[in-house]
């Protein structure tokens, strides 16, 4: 009996180790996707301003005024240590 639980205890190891493993890969692949799909979007904005000056500078435009108004709204950590300090 002892010798049946000493195989499922090992079993068990192997199988969270396979499974930490699996969590890296998909990290990595995530970040690759997240990648792939940044520098799509710049090659395509880069072509649409081309082709269509206007629409870029419109799409530039509203890009910027999204990126504004987070980086006015959004709170940062250091806030919340400021905060927890006072």
């Amino acid at each position: 009996m002892e010798c049946l639980l000493q195989y499922l205890d090992d079993l068990d190891d192997a199988v969270y180790a396979l499974a930490l493993q699996g969590e890296r890969i998909r990290r990595a692949a995530i970040a690759f996707a997240v990648l792939l799909t940044a520098r799509a979007g710049q090659v395509l904005a880069v072509l649409v301003a081309l082709s269509q000056p206007a629409l870029g500078a419109g799409a530039a435009a509203l890009l910027t005024v999204v990126l504004m108004y987070r980086s006015v709204t959004l709170r940062s950590p250091r806030d919340d240590i400021a905060l927890l300090q006072s």
